[in-house]
């Protein structure tokens, strides 16, 4: 069981920055995969971003890519998403999502994950 809490949603202008945190409990492996996903209202949930627990390489949706960055503290057992030059486009409920995708197709799926936190607000006014 792995237990996923995000925080560090909020309003924020166009051209404004957040940071997301996704504070993680329970077991996780050394394949653990660690992503952010975004769901706006009538669209589906998209990959935004992943990194791999013990490597740290990192993954980006290309409308994501040069403006947000994955980071992780191993020891705080912490996920961070550094939002940057935000768009209204980017306005989303974000999740933290854990998992052990084996291939890319499902490291960019949500089928590729196990886990997920209950999401938190990202709004991008213009």
């Amino acid at each position: 069981q792995v237990q996923l809490v995000e925080s560090g949603g909020g309003l924020v202008q166009a051209g404004g920055s957040l940071r997301l945190s996704c504070a993680a409990s329970g077991r996780t492996f050394s394949t653990s995969v660690f992503a952010w996903f975004r769901q706006a209202p009538g669209k589906e949930r998209e990959f935004v971003t992943a990194i791999t627990w013990s490597g740290g390489s990192t993954y980006y949706a290309d409308s994501v890519k040069g403006r947000f960055t994955i980071s992780r503290d191993s020891a705080k057992n912490t996920v961070y998403l550094q939002m940057t030059s935000l768009k209204p486009e980017d306005s989303a409920v974000y999740y933290c999502a854990h998992g052990r995708p084996r291939g890319s197709s499902a490291l960019l799926s949500t089928g590729g994950y196990d886990y997920w936190g209950q999401g938190t607000q990202v709004a991008v006014s213009s």
